[in-house]
């Protein structure tokens, strides 16, 4: 991947590896969004200059969900490639731009997420090591809340640990991605941490690491806490912990992403 027109001196490997002209695919799912997806798209373009700094290229998708409402056009007007997806289900979604992603770096992010020029920055580092199979990054709400803080906070220290990539914000090599068969249509929720366990073996194969960035989390927002009472939202995680597997993988369970409550 080394450009002989990149003016380095290749004298050592760490040269070699900074000099590297990397292609960036983002990927946004998006299932009638029109009142964040605009925002996100903003910040991703912005946030971009970190790539475009290095020399590197970076183009944006947005998956349509089968959205009713002005998602396309909000996409198209900033910049990016639509791609259709007719059957509700995140994991598609995000599989369906990934079809057509010519990057040698697929990067996910969610409809509703800001990832800053800062996280990129720090993506972009990971990506020169050439140490780095995926990676993920840690979450901060939009809001101050206490019980949706003290969750975020749990899932954070356990992301972390565990080395499990948040669907809000998700970097992997393209070619990595595609070994292990990308995101599984098995799932309706939780299809990220299913990802990461798949990913997590072939790094140890490939003697790689995974990777949760903590020093810039991602702002995403905490608008189900408003959309959905306590009762459901309790409902749902109560389940998700009883009835896990069947929990995760029906649609009408998984409500809170496919109901359309915006």
């Amino acid at each position: 991947m080394h450009d002989e027109n990149c003016g380095c001196k290749l004298k050592t490997r760490q040269q070699r590896l900074s000099c590297r002209r990397v292609k960036i695919s983002v990927i946004v799912p998006a299932f009638n969004e029109e009142k964040l997806l605009g925002a996100s798209l903003a910040e991703i373009n912005s946030a971009a200059a970190a790539f475009l700094s290095r020399g590197w290229q970076f183009e944006l998708f947005v998956c349509d969900n089968n959205s009713t409402d002005r998602t396309a056009d909000i996409a198209r007007a900033a910049g990016a490639k639509v791609i259709f997806e007719p059957i509700n289900q995140i994991a598609r979604a995000r599989n369906a731009g990934a079809s057509i992603a010519t990057g040698d770096w697929l990067m996910f992010v969610d409809a509703d997420s800001y990832p800053s020029e800062k996280l990129f920055a720090d993506v972009a580092e990971k990506i020169s090591s050439d140490k780095v199979l995926a990676g993920g990054v840690t979450i901060r709400l939009d809001e101050k809340l206490f019980v949706a803080g003290l969750i975020t906070h749990l899932w954070n220290y356990s992301s972390r640990f565990a080395r499990l990539m948040a669907g809000s914000f998700i970097f992997v090599e393209a070619a990595a991605f595609r070994q292990v068969g990308g995101f599984s249509h098995e799932f309706y929720a939780a299809e990220e941490l299913d990802l990461s366990l798949r990913l997590k073996k072939l790094a140890r194969e490939t003697k790689r690491k995974i990777v949760i960035l903590h020093r810039h989390p991602i702002k995403t927002s905490a608008r189900k806490t408003k959309l959905y009472t306590g009762r459901e939202l309790g409902g749902f995680f109560l389940r998700s912990i009883f009835q896990h597997r069947k929990t995760i993988r029906d649609r009408e369970a998984a409500f809170m992403w496919y109901d359309g409550r915006r």
